[in-house]
């Protein structure tokens, strides 16, 4: 599994666009009939996708966690974003469409990945984070996310904001996470911009077409940055960053997040004039 670890935000006034992508950004984590997962020293969130095909693949172990199984002091939230698929946590299966959301609690020994077709195989992107208790098994599907449309047309942002595992949706020990779509002719997300010093996010950009690209600001606000993501790449963003990406197409992201506060609007805003 492969380490991030964590950037103080005086260094990273120094980086280079390579140092930047070395540190935040996270590819190559979607392949055919492969779990990728990445290990981040921020609030210890775990970044990962499976690519099911043509068999099942299973949630494995790793030497980082130092446990007898993944879930074993964790939990998971998993987002399909393709095709049809199965999800099984331990001897139940559930199934998830393009935009459905399940949440696995600490304790479940297995969890296991299958799509419907081979034609059409499911993609699943999950964000794991340390627990302390277990909440059970849940389901959501993208109809029955809370859902706060934002932004218009006039400022390239409109977009719909699916919340899924949240203080008032699905109960979880700190991780929250959700998925934002934007209305064609609409590229901008998260402006104006926020930090939240009590926990960090990262976002993974899909649905994004073929030669078109995410430039995706971080930094601090009054000393920003940017790299380019292509579709099915993720960044992880520090709680002393901004998150915030323009399209050269409109696109969906999932955004997530793990820290001491699991309160959506905590957020600490950052007018656009602001910005440096």
């Amino acid at each position: 599994m492969k380490v991030l670890h964590s950037v103080h935000a005086a260094d990273f006034k120094s980086y280079d666009t390579a140092l930047i992508r070395e540190r935040f950004l996270i590819d190559q984590i979607v392949s055919k009939d492969t779990v990728n997962c990445v290990y981040t020293h921020y609030d210890r969130m775990i970044v990962g996708a499976a690519n099911p095909v043509t068999e099942q693949l299973e949630l494995g172990n790793y030497f980082n966690l130092k446990a007898e199984y993944f879930l074993e002091r964790r939990e998971i939230g998993i987002i399909n974003v393709a095709g049809d698929g199965l999800v099984t946590a331990d001897d139940k299966s559930f199934n998830l469409k393009k935009f459905d959301c399940i949440y696995i609690g600490k304790g479940v020994k297995r969890v296991a990945f299958t799509s419907k077709k081979s034609e059409t195989p499911a993609v699943f992107y999950f964000l794991s984070a340390p627990a302390h208790t277990s909440y059970p098994v849940r389901l959501m599907t993208m109809e029955e996310a809370a859902k706060v449309d934002a932004g218009s047309l006039a400022t390239a942002n409109l977009r719909t904001i699916n919340k899924y595992i949240h203080e008032d949706g699905i109960k979880s020990c700190q991780l929250v996470m959700g998925l934002t779509t934007l209305q064609p002719g609409s590229v901008w997300n998260t402006m104006p911009a926020h930090t939240h010093d009590r926990r960090m996010e990262a976002y993974f950009y899909f649905d994004l077409p073929a030669g078109q690209k995410i430039m995706h600001f971080m930094g601090e606000g009054h000393e920003t940055r940017l790299i380019t993501l292509n579709n099915y790449e993720a960044v992880v963003s520090p709680p002393w960053s901004i998150h915030s990406g323009c399209g050269t197409h409109n696109y969906n992201f999932i955004w997530g997040m793990a820290g001491e506060n699991m309160d959506y609007t905590d957020m600490d805003p950052i007018s656009i004039t602001d910005l440096r």
